[in-house]
């Protein structure tokens, strides 16, 4: 598939979102219309394996007779759910309800398609993926007022939904996996456009995502693990897996429940299969799900100071206990750092998004950084990003690297990228040239006049461990000779014109009979 049909498959997805837009906030029509997406997917993918099975005998799976043909659907079953992890009748597909809309201009479709979708689920119970498809199309309340006064109008606005999808070829002998959850990113960007604050919440910048994956497999072919405490939708790790050839199993954490499910449909719809995936649901703070393992590249983009317990009786926990103190209550930043450091295997990196806060703010926080660079001596690289970068806040941030086991243990890298970048109206953004500019530095940790400095870390130790990148990278731009000789001649030239006004002035006011 060329750039150009890739791209018209984007548009042509994106203007489905329309049937939905003015009925209901950003992050609602998401869901539907990223769910049934994922619907139709899953329908193609069974056909293909189905048709596959049965094409010696000369059978379609779509005529199959769910009554006269239930020993060949089982041996269908069994084989699906061990591949795929999941199952769908033929009078389930996509393409059959699909049929039955155009077959039937006033079929109601909505109790059929619930069933469908809680089918699909029911089909894995029992089996090793049932974790990764229990309660995945929750969030598509097919009988939601949001949708619809009457049944009627929710009936009429999901056969036309669906009547959008079918006339798209889905067919993954035509539209590589890959454009299908490519395409599903492209919608998940748009959404996060759409949803303004509460995009943060489920999704990192493009770009900024590159940055992060690239830091973490900066001279690696392969991965055996990566994983990330605060996964959103899932796009970092997706973004991690583009950098290497292979990602052995991908880990994650996410305390949303619907960003969870997109999470495992976005997964699911870049070709992972569900063996090689774990991601739960719960607070990563307070109730983590993977603390007993080790891993080789670790990615996060956590929401910005966010409040967690603080409670006294997790400095018992072996996460937060060698710092001898925790992060603050409403300030959690520094408890992610923590848990991601424990969590680091020896040979791996880890890349963090935080708020410039964390480079500097004293108390509790500034005896971690203390810990975590005297003690551990774990940071590897410090980067400050440009402002408004990112959906939700137009704050400026930086990305942490860290190692436990650094090849450079002397010095701490120091990169101001803080005034590189495209300006928009919204939200500016990175391009191309400013990230390999980035990467490219962090590879070769040179030190370049206004951009960037290695910092000995007898140096951090004078600063006080404060890690304010302009400590370090010093970005003053002194006007030369000529400037100030043109500004000054400027500056003569304006006072001139102002006394001549004022001269004016005072001529009219005292022809008007004012003044002396």
């Amino acid at each position: 598939m060329s750039e150009e049909q890739k791209r018209q498959l984007q548009q042509r997805l994106w203007a489905i979102c329309n049937l939905l837009r003015g009925r209901m906030a950003g992050d609602e029509y998401r869901d539907y219309i990223l769910g049934f997406i994922f619907y139709k997917f899953l329908s193609e993918r069974l056909l293909s394996i189905a048709q596959e099975a049965l094409a010696e005998d000369g059978l379609d799976y779509t005529e199959l007779d769910p009554v006269k043909n239930t020993e060949i659907i089982e041996a269908i079953k069994e084989e699906a759910v061990d591949s795929l992890g999941y199952h769908l009748n033929p009078d389930q597909l996509f393409s059959a309800i699909a049929k039955q809309i155009h077959d039937d201009k006033e079929a109601f479709i909505l109790g059929h398609l619930a069933q469908v979708l809680r089918d699909i689920e029911n089909s894995t119970r029992g089996h090793e993926s049932e974790a990764d498809f229990v309660h995945l199309f929750e969030d598509m309340d097919l009988n939601s007022s949001k949708l619809g006064k009457t049944p009627d109008d929710r009936n009429s606005i999901i056969r036309e939904i669906l009547i959008r999808l079918d006339d798209i070829d889905f067919r993954l002998g035509d539209i590589d996996a890959d454009v299908i959850g490519d395409s599903y990113e492209y919608l998940i960007s748009n959404f996060a456009s759409d949803a303004g604050k509460k995009a943060g919440e489920f999704y990192t910048p493009q770009k900024i995502s590159e940055i992060l994956a690239r830091a973490v497999t900066m001279g690696k072919d392969n991965l055996k693990t990566v994983y990330d405490p605060t996964c959103g939708s899932g796009s970092l790790l997706l973004r991690v897996a583009k950098q290497v050839n292979i990602v052995g199993r991908f880990y994650g954490q996410e305390f949303n429940r619907t960003t969870f499910n997109l999470a495992r449909m976005n997964m699911i719809l870049h070709g992972v299969h569900y063996k090689d995936f774990d991601i739960k649901q719960d607070d990563t703070l307070e109730r983590p799900q993977h603390l007993d393992l080790r891993f080789e590249a670790i990615v996060a983009n956590p929401p910005f100071s966010l409040s967690w317990s603080a409670n006294p009786l997790l400095l018992n926990d072996d996460r937060f206990s060698p710092y001898g103190k925790l992060a603050p209550k409403t300030k959690a930043d520094m408890a992610f750092i923590q848990h991601m450091l424990f969590q680091l295997d020896d040979n791996g990196t880890a890349a963090v998004v935080v708020p410039h806060g964390v480079l500097f703010r004293g108390s509790s926080e500034g005896h971690i950084r203390e810990h975590i660079v005297r003690e551990m001596n774990a940071l590897d690289a410090v980067i400050g990003l440009p402002a408004n970068l990112f959906f939700g806040t137009s704050i400026p941030a930086a990305i942490l690297v860290f190692k436990k086991c650094r090849e450079d243990n002397e010095n701490v890298l120091f990169i101001d990228a803080s005034g590189e970048y495209e300006k928009s109206k919204n939200q500016n953004n990175l391009l191309d040239e400013h990230v390999e500019k980035i990467i490219n530095t962090l590879a070769a940790r040179t030190t370049i006049d206004k951009y960037s400095y290695l910092a000995p870390l007898s140096q951090i130790a004078e600063n006080d461990y404060n890690l304010n990148i302009p400590r370090y990278v010093d970005t003053f731009e002194e006007e030369d000779e000529i400037d100030l000789r043109i500004a000054q001649t400027e500056r003569i030239g304006i006072e001139a014109k102002i006394a001549k006004l004022n001269e004016q002035m005072e001529g009219y006011l005292k022809e008007l009979g004012y003044g002396a």
